[in-house]
């Protein structure tokens, strides 16, 4: 019994001193064409020098989660590592005529809906493996959709640490009071990851969500 009581001691103490060491699983989620890749790049291109994805004005350029491991960022004299999760734009339904707008041939216009279609799948499974979300919300855009609310629903589900961006705010449509009023649950932030504007505030946000996990 002694023995037993002396091994766990040592086994709390081995995981306590590793706890926290763990790179904290940052996840980024939201609509299509919201800014998701647009942020993650900004950030890896500032702490890491490489762009993480590419971008792009038609719907759906990324349709497969992609993530970076061991990214070091740096604020106020203080130190956190990431596994940054980039996930496809979430939508209720995928229609391959919305590629065909955007000069897309039909064959692979059903090929890129099919693959889009998956990676929502896969984006909602990999919120098992989150530690703290980040939602991009296009400012421009009205959040009050049936996106939105399954997105914050499976988060809710999960009791996942969330910070809501509202993206694009150096256009003169976004109205970041709009958000603030469909989620008023949440901390929002308002950036433009295109020009990196506030993101001082992003990180600070970021900072303080990932030391309650």
């Amino acid at each position: 019994m002694a023995i037993k009581i002396f091994k766990n001691f040592f086994k709390g103490i081995f995981f306590g001193l590793f706890k926290g060491k763990r790179d904290v699983r940052l996840g980024f989620y939201g609509p299509p064409n919201s800014g998701k890749t647009s942020l993650a790049n900004r950030i890896c291109k500032d702490f890491t020098g490489e762009e993480m994805g590419s971008v792009s004005k038609v719907p759906h350029e990324t349709r497969n989660v992609q993530f970076k491991e061991k990214v070091e960022i740096s604020y106020k004299g203080k130190k956190m590592t990431f596994k940054m999760v980039d996930t496809p734009g979430i939508a209720t339904k995928i229609d391959y005529e919305d590629f065909i707008k955007y000069k897309v041939k039909k064959n692979e216009a059903k090929t890129r809906a099919k693959e889009a279609t998956q990676g929502i799948v896969e984006s909602i499974k990999w919120l098992d493996d989150m530690d703290v979300v980040v939602i991009v919300l296009d400012a421009t855009e009205n959040p009050y959709n049936q996106v939105n609310i399954t997105i914050i629903g499976n988060l809710v589900a999960r009791k996942i640490p969330v910070l809501i961006v509202a993206n694009k705010i150096d256009l003169k449509k976004a109205n970041i009071k709009q958000i603030e009023s469909a989620f008023p649950e949440y901390e929002v932030i308002g950036i433009s990851a295109k020009y990196g504007k506030n993101l001082e505030e992003f990180y600070e946000s970021i900072f303080k969500l990932s030391k309650k996990i």
